[in-house]
């Protein structure tokens, strides 16, 4: 089957209905239209700074590839392998490197295959890290796109890797989480997770914090394991699979885990939003709340973009919702990400749109391009960086 993300049903079923079967009635063909937008008075002009081109972007197909910076430098790449760096004041590109070339036993007379990015960008230790459809992870030297050095894992790499402590790990589609010696590469732990035989396109990016690994699954479940042997620590239920179909009980948890404090947060794609202790895995609230987007916090507010593209405010402290913005139903609106006073959310006709975060009103507006932005913008020293599918990217800051 295609992996192209237009013809995933799955997919589709979740964006659209929150995984409730996918027929024909009234209600349901009510559930699957898309918002239009409408007007709004708004407080302020966003600003482009500097635009580039991340040569043939992602496309149709499903990316999780978002902008990184560090070192003075933007960092981002395309689906094919075009992987830059720009100046982050003024957009001057610094460096290109193919990684279809550098990941290619090709002849001089073949034709040229795509790299298949799908995980990354990750910045860290003077390099930057990407991970291919192909399970192959890159590491390029951040001053001058050089390789680094270059590794295998089993399984598609379409989640952002996690950096800390001299380790990267990466999470693949086929359960197998591994970690290298971020400096050379060389091959650390590896253990392998149990997949359902039914589960979203997607995986949960791994996170490092307090000495472990913590990362989500596809059985609903979120797991922390030792980051030095990759031994597993505790197992937190978050998911609920309650239908009779196997689509019913798909309860992936996707989301990157959010770390704030004590506590991890973490969403199912049907199921909850928990705050968990992360010493212990207990725990301590559950709120009824789909997601596979990542989730962001701002002082004591966590901010949700459900399965339907409904943007929420929640009390991190005790899982109270706050506000509730319903204006941007199945539009693929991203996560949600804070700068200023304001949340940031994009969606699928390439809009960003900035939300108060005391309240939830839409208070301004800004269109890339009409391809869509389909993962959450990259916030760094004030400034919001959006890639569109087709490979457009801006770095945008509110007058002051």
């Amino acid at each position: 089957m295609s992996k192209r993300f237009n013809k995933k049903l799955l997919a589709i079923c979740v964006l659209a209905v929150g995984i409730s079967a996918c027929s024909s009635t009234d209600d349901e063909n009510e559930e699957l239209k898309v918002a239009e937008l409408t007007e709004i008075t708004a407080l302020f002009n966003p600003t482009v700074k500097w635009d580039a081109s991340i040569g043939s972007g992602v496309g149709d197909y499903f990316s999780r590839i978002k902008p990184a910076v560090a070192y003075g430098k933007v960092f981002s790449v395309s689906r094919a392998g075009e992987a830059y760096a720009f100046d982050e004041n003024s957009g001057q590109q610094i460096w290109q490197t193919d990684l279809s070339d550098v990941d290619s036993k090709r002849g001089f007379f073949d034709d040229k295959e795509p790299a298949l990015i799908s995980g990354g960008v990750v910045a860290g230790i003077n390099k930057v890290f990407y991970g291919s459809e192909n399970g192959v992870v890159t590491a390029l030297e951040a001053e001058n796109g050089e390789l680094s050095w270059q590794s295998k894992v089993k399984g598609e790499v379409i989640a952002a890797p996690a950096l800390d402590s001299g380790k990267l790990v990466v999470n693949t589609a086929s359960g197998v989480m591994k970690a290298f010696n971020a400096s050379n590469g060389q091959d650390d732990w590896q253990i392998e997770q149990d997949v359902p035989p039914l589960s979203l396109r997607g995986i949960s990016a791994p996170v490092i914090s307090g000495g472990g690994v913590i990362v989500g699954s596809a059985d609903g479940s979120l797991a922390v394991y030792l980051l030095e042997q990759g031994r597993q620590g505790w197992t937190a239920d978050i998911g609920e699979a309650t239908g009779s179909t196997e689509l019913e009980r798909v309860v992936d948890v996707d989301s990157t885990p959010l770390v704030y404090g004590e506590n991890i947060y973490t969403v199912s794609s049907r199921g909850n939003l928990s705050a968990v202790e992360l010493r212990s895995g207990r725990v301590l609230w559950q709120r009824q709340y789909s997601s596979y987007r990542e989730i962001s916090i701002s002082g004591n507010s966590l901010f949700l973009t459900d399965v339907k593209g409904h943007v929420y405010a929640i009390d991190r402290n005790n899982g109270l919702e706050l506000w509730s913005q319903l204006s941007f139903m199945n539009r693929g609106v991203t996560g949600p990400v804070p700068i200023g006073n304001y949340v940031v959310v994009g969606d699928f006709e390439g809009y960003l749109h900035w939300l108060d975060q005391s309240t939830g009103e839409v208070v301004a507006r800004h269109q890339v391009d009409s391809s869509g932005i389909y993962t959450t913008p990259t916030v760094a020293n004030g400034v919001l960086y959006a890639q569109s599918r087709d490979g457009d990217l801006e770095a945008i800051a509110i007058p002051e």
